[in-house]
């Protein structure tokens, strides 16, 4: 017994090791995201960002997250959000134009119970980083596609279907785009996926500007608020060249 609790206590000592002052989803992860997507450049983590996710992903393949840092005095440079434990954990970049509030919304894939960070970069350089915690059965980003099962698939890439709803004097947009979003983790289907989106104003201007990765989920959607009623546009772009545009 004594030699077994002696193997317990060692095997915790990485996690301990590697755990951060002040966060509130320890993980041996985050030096390692912290560098890679945070550049190392200083952080805190901060509860005014907060992130809503459901207790237990009922749909690995589809679990809705939902980042509102309005809390946070000033601007933002960039919104950053990863799934920390996936083998893909970049979910995506989110760099706003001045019309746009710091809320977003989107469903991911999750591969296993994780921490769910999200961080944003202030106009002084420090980033400030909120977290959740989402457990999971798993399998998420390696499970079939269901879009490819249903049958005229390819004749819908592309579609995107939303509404423009007032709060206020802002604007929430919902919106959900067709697309099998392909990580490339599941056998003989290569990486197909969105990997940018712009929502631009009546005239052209920049409103919000996207990188994607695979760990979107399939038939992504996305919730924003902007200032104002404007008519939008959405332009998306895919790692296989292809384009699409739509209007609401």
């Amino acid at each position: 017994m004594r030699r077994r609790s002696l193997l317990f206590g060692l095997c915790g000592l990485p996690l301990l090791a590697a755990a951060v002052e002040g966060d509130p989803m320890p993980s041996v992860m985050w030096d390692f995201h912290h560098k890679r997507l945070l550049n190392g450049e200083p952080f805190v983590f901060d509860p005014r960002v907060k992130l809503s996710v459901p207790p237990f992903a009922e749909d690995a393949r589809q679990v809705p997250v939902e980042v509102d840092a309005r809390a946070l005095p000033g601007r933002f440079e960039r919104l950053l959000l990863w799934a920390e434990l996936n083998p893909i954990a970049h979910v995506l970049t989110l760099y706003p134009g001045p019309q746009l509030e710091p809320l977003l919304a989107v469903r991911i894939r999750i591969q296993q119970a994780t921490p769910i960070r999200a961080a944003l970069r202030g106009s002084d350089g420090l980033w400030h980083v909120g977290s959740a915690w989402i457990d999971a059965a798993g399998g998420g980003c390696t499970a079939p596609s269901v879009v490819r099962a249903q049958p005229g698939w390819e004749e819908r890439l592309g579609q995107v279907h939303g509404r423009r709803y007032e709060r206020g004097a802002n604007s929430r947009l919902r919106l959900s785009v067709s697309h099998p979003m392909d990580n490339g983790l599941v056998g003989g289907i290569p990486e197909f996926y969105l990997d940018h989106a712009e929502l631009r104003g009546s005239e052209g201007e920049l409103l919000a500007r996207l990188d994607l990765f695979p760990a979107v989920s399939e038939n992504p959607t996305f919730t924003f608020e902007v200032r104002g009623h404007p008519h939008t546009q959405l332009w998306l772009h895919d790692n296989n060249g292809n384009e699409f545009k739509a209007g609401l």
